[in-house]
């Protein structure tokens, strides 16, 4: 048994910062704690010197956590210290244990039974409501379920409140209202409870029973809550049941890292704590012990243009220094993928171990291409937060169809062999070629779906023969591959699974506009919240690494795609080009020179559109272009569609043809300045591109 450490030992540990945090034992307060400021360690080392000073008895102190693995944490390390008896627990685990203990005696018999998946309770509810929803449509009725009880809204409120919230569910309001009160009521009658039912209930029982609530109260009376900022309106009514009116509670949070607003969760709390309680005692902690200085830097960048009011952290290094951030922009996502993994099979030839490094991207749809680049480099890798894509129940159905009409396929068939993957996927699981509005499970089926049919083009190039037998051999092939034995390896995982961990390397990829910020998040809140996702993100590396895009989804697509506006001004000082003297790196390097906010070359103002930033110009600023050039470019462009048989603007748009117009590029670095010229347009189209322009000049 590890001997109990004294008062001064345990506040010796600590930085001045901590130390203050941990001191404070009584009373209201409220810890900011930037991202690797050592949260953990200091409200352990609270708890820890709240009980060796006599402040609080061991369990009286109740501190409440996310997680199950950080209450796990937070136990051990309290057991390291020391000290036993302090009650570590998620929410709901703390009020399952209080729910089993005072049903009895307020309502009499067992509690209800909890139904930890219910997603068959859901499709029962939907059905009664006289609906048939698929797959898809059931997660994200789920999930409008699930934001409606963390915000304590009922069925006969949600219609008004999914408005304001501006919610976009899978169905009209009124109709997910009806699926609600239904789902409701099967729980009842069955006698079950879900999750959220385990916080409402208890919080009952304490507000409704006097008996329950001093009993509880004379037992509990410090509190602790970890992550304060992701906490909900029904957590939050808990927590005021907890208390009763005291003042006795340690929050501890970073509104920096509120990355779950679409589940209820709200930051308010953490950033109203001080006009709530005036008094409470307020500490900051700034000092990174996780992230060497560059990559600090690179954090404290992004959030510094944040619009939105959360208190700010300037986080502030105490490693060594270490590696610039790399910035890498790739053609496309095949490329994207290819590269990195290369690069970590090169981390891991150097002494990098695989399990200290991951790959992290904003959808779990973009998982596909790394999973098939990390098998091909021989890279073993684990999937985080989400099932693995051939696993995933719209791949095994489109592979099964695959299957089906790859016997019957007849070998003569005219169409390519992308077009026939298409009409499988559109006539058994109702694909479409252009991606469903809004976000949520729907888009994230249509996701792997699409990545589907991206790979039977990709056959089709290397295999032009290649029909629907052998891409189902490929399929087959790569799932074999990826359902190796579970081994440690690279972290494949969203940026919302990774928060709250770290690695040695982290490689952050698909920073393109569209996919982060996601193409949906279409207020300043929700651009917020995805700013915020790209610095977890960033604040998850130790040492090293690694930003990258993609110009174009797919090889030889028109690589039209930007860089995300969240590394504006941020990536051309820290990116260093390879030098290559080649139109490839002219090219690169040019890219990397004009990354960061793009300003209007008239009026200076700063452009947001696509449009404008390819014109390069306002639209409403004065007109300077070259008539007898864009003439002669659109003739030449009719003149190249023509012989590639295509049409015109899979050469140029019409809006680039104006930007080069307008601004009569001389070489090749002022040509790939121009948005929506990348590498393969500049290979196939750069010097006619240029002698066109220096003729028409000559003229």
């Amino acid at each position: 048994m590890t001997t109990a450490l004294s008062p001064d030992a345990i506040l010796a540990a600590l930085d001045p910062e901590q130390r203050a945090a941990a001191s404070a034992v009584s009373g209201p307060v409220c810890i900011l704690a930037g991202a690797g400021t050592g949260k953990t360690r200091t409200i352990t080392h609270r708890a820890a010197y709240a009980v060796a000073s006599g402040a609080v008895q061991p369990g009286a102190l109740l501190a409440v956590t996310f997680t199950a693995r950080a209450a796990g944490e937070m136990r051990t390390r309290l057991r390291a210290l020391g000290v036993a008896g302090v009650q570590a627990r998620t929410f709901h685990a703390a009020a399952m244990r209080q729910l089993n203990y005072f049903w009895p005696r307020v309502v009499g018999g067992p509690p209800p039974r909890l139904v930890d998946n219910t997603f068959g309770l859901v499709a029962n509810a939907a059905t009664r409501a006289r609906l048939r929803p698929g797959t898809s449509e059931l997660r994200d009725l789920l999930s409008e379920l699930e934001w409606a009880a963390s915000t304590l809204i009922g069925p006969e409120d949600y219609p008004a409140a999914a408005a304001r919230a501006g919610r976009d569910g899978p169905y009209d309001p009124a109709v997910v209202a009806s699926v609600y009160e239904a789902y409701g009521q099967l729980k009842q009658a069955q006698g079950l409870a879900d999750f959220s039912d385990l916080l409402l209930l208890t919080a009952g029982a304490l507000e409704e029973h006097a008996g329950v609530a001093e009993e509880f109260r004379s037992r509990y009376r410090s509190f602790v809550v970890d992550e304060y900022q992701d906490v909900t309106p029904l957590q939050q009514r808990l927590l005021d049941a907890w208390l009763g009116g005291r003042e006795d509670l340690c929050v501890v949070g970073d509104a920096h890292q509120t990355i779950y607003s679409f589940t209820g969760a709200s930051p308010d709390y953490l950033l109203e704590f001080r006009r709530r309680f005036p008094a409470a005692t307020e500490v900051r902690l700034v000092r990174d012990y996780r992230s060497t200085p560059q990559v600090v830097a690179l954090a404290n960048g992004v959030i510094a243009q944040a619009t939105s009011r959360h208190a700010r952290l300037e986080l502030v290094a105490q490693r060594p220094p270490g590696p610039d951030p790399v910035f890498l922009e790739h053609d496309d996502e095949p490329a994207e993928a290819k590269a990195v993994a290369a690069r970590c099979r090169q981390l891991i030839d150097a002494g990098t171990p695989a399990s200290e490094i991951a790959v992290l991207y904003r959808v779990n749809a973009q998982s596909a291409g790394y999973e098939s680049a990390l098998t091909d480099a021989g890279v073993p890798y684990l999937v985080r937060g989400g099932a693995r894509f051939f696993d995933r129940e719209e791949v095994r159905s489109a592979v099964l169809l695959l299957r089906g009409a790859g016997r019957a396929a007849d070998d003569d068939a005219p169409l390519a062999l992308p077009d026939l993957v298409a009409d499988v996927l559109r006539s058994g699981l109702a694909w479409t070629v252009e991606p469903p509005a809004g976000a949520g499970a729907t888009r994230d089926r249509w996701e792997s779906l699409a990545a589907l049919h991206r790979l039977a083009g990709d056959l089709a190039v290397a295999s032009p023969t290649a029909g629907l037998r052998e891409l189902v051999v490929e399929l087959e092939e790569r799932a074999a591959a990826q359902h190796a034995p579970s081994v440690e390896g690279v972290t494949l995982g969203s940026l919302h699974a990774a928060k709250g961990l770290e690695w040695d390397a982290v490689f952050l990829v698909g920073l393109v506009d569209g996919t982060l910020p996601l193409v949906h998040a279409d207020t300043p809140a929700a651009v917020e919240e995805e700013r915020r996702l790209l610095y977890v993100g960033v604040t998850r590396a130790r040492t090293a690494l690694y930003l990258s895009w993609a110009l174009s989804r797919s090889p030889g697509g028109r690589g039209n795609r930007r860089p995300s506006r969240f590394l504006d001004g941020l990536h051309s000082a820290s990116s260093k080009p390879s030098g290559a003297a080649s139109a490839g790196g002219a090219a690169r390097s040019a890219r990397r020179e004009r990354s960061g906010p793009v300003l209007c070359r008239v009026c200076g103002a700063s452009l947001t559109s696509a449009v404008d930033r390819k014109l390069g110009r306002c639209a409403g600023c004065p007109v300077d272009r070259d008539e007898a050039l864009f003439d002669a470019l659109r003739s030449w462009r009719s003149d190249r569609a023509k012989g590639l048989g295509q049409p015109a603007f899979c050469v140029f748009t019409d809006a680039t043809l104006t930007a080069i117009a307008e601004q009569r590029p001389q070489d090749v670095a002022a040509l790939v300045a121009i948005p929506g010229i990348g590498q393969s347009k500049l290979d196939k189209f750069g010097d006619e591109v240029l002698d066109l322009v220096g003729s028409t000049s000559d003229a």
